[in-house]
């Protein structure tokens, strides 16, 4: 069974965006054009690869298998396009990383800022998102590598390096928390916090364990924004939640490690999708990432 390109990048664009119309607006084209593309691979196959309701579409099972084999040719036509260039002295490259926000200086100064100049060739695409946006980037192949706290689980993605990073209670000076030796989630619930949405690490491990304790967190102000987080700290509105590389030294705040098991063993995690053949580029990228950046240094 072999697809065009076109059979790709329509079937790709469908799963993306999760509608006949969404992914027809986003390729240009008329959703009769969509639909027809997705009927005709509907024929040749034997079996539907999608479920239509009112609300959009999603894979069946056939669905997933092609979904999965979709990607792997694409991947593969990557890496070969690469080993082609190698052989015609071409070296110019992309490489795509999707991280955190709280990665991004420990990203900039200590992975890319010290491999640039190894790499005259790559030009880099840097997306900063949820670590729930960063694990779906990789499993869709929208990233080459992915750099998040806490991901879930998922055979979508593999982790190349991973290090302990506690998550910790981030509070003005002088607050009653500080003078605690030991914190828990349950001392943080009766003041005011900020929070990152729903998708964020952070968020979802607090959320668990909330759900877990019967914890209600007094969430004040939803944010985006992990520099909001910290100014909302500073400027003595409340708490913020975050791992300590997150929050720089020189602010003016408390930080306590929360002793919760779950929040004490969260970590932060490098990752590749799954049973990728990578591309010498990244693969060098993301192996000189695993050992400079300080995020994935081994901590006690």
């Amino acid at each position: 069974m072999t697809f065009d390109r076109r059979d790709i990048r329509i079937y790709l664009a469908v799963h993306r965006h999760g509608s006949i119309r969404a992914a027809a607006d986003h390729l240009g084209v008329a959703p009769s054009a969509v639909s027809r593309q997705i009927a005709e691979m509907e024929s040749q196959i034997g079996v539907a690869l999608l479920d239509r309701t009112s609300r959009g579409v999603s894979l069946t099972d056939a669905g997933r298998l092609v979904l999965e084999h979709m990607r792997h040719v694409v991947e593969e036509a990557g890496y070969l396009t690469e080993q082609l260039a190698d052989l015609r002295g071409i070296q110019q490259r992309n490489v795509r990383i999707h991280c955190g926000e709280g990665f991004l200086a420990d990203f900039m100064q200590n992975g890319l800022g010290g491999f640039l100049e190894r790499s005259p060739h790559v030009r880099y695409e840097l997306l900063v998102g949820s670590t729930d946006a960063v694990v779906a980037a990789l499993a869709n192949g929208e990233s080459d590598i992915g750099i998040a706290y806490n991901p879930p689980a998922t055979g979508a993605v593999r982790s190349i390096a991973s290090a302990r990073h506690p998550l910790c209670v981030v509070m003005p000076p002088g607050h009653p928390l500080a003078a605690m030796k030991v914190v828990r989630l349950a001392d943080c619930a009766p003041y005011p916090a900020a929070l990152l949405p729903k998708g964020h690490g952070t968020t979802d491990l607090l959320m668990r364990v909330a759900a877990d304790g019967g914890i209600a967190l007094r969430a004040r102000l939803m944010t985006t924004s992990i520099d909001a987080l910290r100014r909302f700290v500073t400027a003595g509105l409340g708490l913020a939640f975050l791992p300590r590389a997150s929050v720089a030294m020189e602010e003016a705040v408390e930080l306590r490690e929360l002793a919760d098991g779950a929040l004490s063993g969260a970590s932060a995690h490098l990752m590749v999708r799954a049973r990728r053949r990578l591309p010498a580029s990244v693969e060098q990228l993301a192996r000189h990432l695993e050992g400079a950046m300080a995020s994935f240094a081994p901590r006690c």
